[in-house]
């Protein structure tokens, strides 16, 4: 299988709704929020807004012509002690059949090379509560699990 990474431009829209609508087929009850208009607009719009530019970032594994799996991140900004040296995994996701393939570890390799480029040595993780992540999670490289907990605003 040839997997190529690639930065998730506007261009790549109508194949990451592809994507997303090939997942949603895949595993109905497990992605919960609609691709209608509004959310095909917003991601759109994301790519005008200037607040993306510096802190979001997001790849897509490609084969051949079609998105596998994306991965997305974005860079935290606090005034805590002044320095930006964490980034957020927002979501990592592999198209079924193409599971246990190395993708999402090329997907996360990828992720974490363009984090070293921009100095950034943390990233934090809240990690989906299904066995198939557990395993993920378990054959990744330098994590160190801690308590976290997450709340609805």
């Amino acid at each position: 299988m040839s997997i190529r990474i690639e930065n998730f431009t506007k261009e790549h829209i109508d194949a990451v709704i592809a994507f997303e609508k090939e997942l949603r087929q895949q595993e109905p009850n497990t992605y919960f929020w609609e691709i209608d208009e509004q959310y095909i607009r917003n991601m759109k719009n994301s790519f005008e807004d200037s607040r993306f530019a510096d802190s979001a970032i997001s790849l897509l594994a490609y084969q051949e012509d079609r998105v596998v799996g994306r991965i997305d991140a974005s860079i935290v900004y606090s005034h805590f002690d002044g320095t930006v040296y964490e980034a957020y995994l927002n979501w990592i996701c592999v198209l079924k059949e193409d599971r246990h393939k190395g993708v999402a570890q090329l997907l996360l390799q990828s992720l974490k090379s363009v984090l070293k480029e921009k100095n950034i040595d943390t990233l934090v993780i809240l990690t989906a509560g299904n066995e198939e992540a557990t395993k993920f999670y378990d054959t990744c490289e330098n994590i160190e699990f801690c308590r976290g907990a997450m709340i609805h605003i």
